[in-house]
């Protein structure tokens, strides 16, 4: 299937539109986006880490297209309230999907989904990877953690974490460290990042794995004390901060990142020149340079390598859950 030119699901497509006589392909490279909005359809609240990083390449993306990106924010189910929007929206190029790598959980998370993750979208790349900081309040007095892994063993199910809704990149990477740490706690999961944050500097919350991005000006204000970050190395927005590496739980290293989708039927030219303005997007040095200061990395990608991606990511995700015993009522 990868090791085609096309994907099978790509060529079915092309070849339906050249059976019904379909003037796709030159309707596409001419006319389309024939200076009409596009819409990025955001399943995350304003000002978490899928959001900037949305905003980020749509600033940049727009201009190269000829056309104008506005940020739609639908919030929900651990995304997928957006992605179903997106799923059922028309497949002319006008309406996008960004969504973190949360996307490829839900499958595991809700079995009676109105989409499928795979089928129902095709993905134009990656946009970027950034690390997620464990943070915890001051007040709570955790020293490192181990400290706060030692204080959750002491208190099976006593402790809580946060997340920024059920089987998003947040709620993942903490069941990946509580797995890892072999930990019983509580999850609390809230409608987006930016309340996460809050209920965790507030001390009612325990930790959290906030997007670095998000949770970057609470640490630096002393609002929140940062534990260590979620990749394998350190971050160098934040070099005294040790990775969950070198916290001694290397195998709850977690990369969040953030990718553009399309729905699957949208004609390949659409396609072929979003990919193309994306790419260019992510070479800018300026755009490199803004991501360098949110603690994220351009993480441009050829189509078909991302397809693999997305297969391999989607079966890692099924197996955290079934790992974690995670279940959504």
């Amino acid at each position: 299937m990868h090791n085609a030119p096309f994907t099978r699901r790509q060529s079915l497509q092309w070849a339906a539109a050249l059976a019904a006589g379909s003037s796709l392909p030159s309707f596409a490279q001419s006319e389309w986006p024939k200076e009409k909005t596009i819409t990025f359809i955001v399943p995350f609240t304003a000002g978490s880490g899928t959001d900037v990083i949305a905003r980020t390449v749509a600033e940049k993306l727009g201009p190269i297209l000829g056309a104008q990106i506005v940020i739609d924010n639908r919030t929900g189910a651990g995304g997928t309230v957006g992605a179903a929007l997106v799923a059922k929206a028309p497949s002319d190029g006008y309406t996008m999907l960004v969504h973190s790598s949360g996307h490829v959980v839900n499958p595991a998370l809700y079995p009676k989904l109105s989409y499928d993750t795979l089928k129902d979208f095709d993905g134009i790349s990656p946009l970027a990877s950034l690390p997620n900081v464990i943070v915890v309040s001051p007040s709570k007095g955790y020293k490192d953690v181990a400290d706060l892994v030692a204080k959750a063993k002491a208190q099976p199910g006593v402790l809580n974490y946060a997340s920024a809704g059920n089987g998003s990149a947040t709620h993942m990477n903490a069941e990946k460290f509580r797995v890892a740490a072999g930990v019983q706690a509580q999850h609390v999961p809230y409608r987006g990042t930016p309340e996460a944050l809050t209920e965790t500097a507030s001390g009612r919350i325990d930790w959290f794995f906030a997007p670095l991005v998000s949770a970057l000006p609470l640490i630096q204000s002393g609002r929140l004390q940062a534990l260590a970050v979620s990749t394998a190395t350190r971050s160098p927005l934040l070099p005294n901060v040790p990775s969950i590496s070198e916290a001694g739980f290397a195998s709850a290293a977690y990369t969040f990142w953030v990718g553009l989708f399309v729905t699957a039927k949208t004609p390949k030219p659409i396609v072929q020149k979003l990919h193309a303005g994306v790419m260019s997007v992510l070479a800018m040095p300026d755009v490199k340079d803004r991501l360098e200061k949110l603690g994220a990395a351009g993480m441009p990608m050829p189509q078909d390598a991302f397809e693999k991606y997305l297969d391999a990511e989607t079966l890692a995700a099924a197996q955290l859950v079934k790992a974690a015993g995670i279940r959504i009522e």
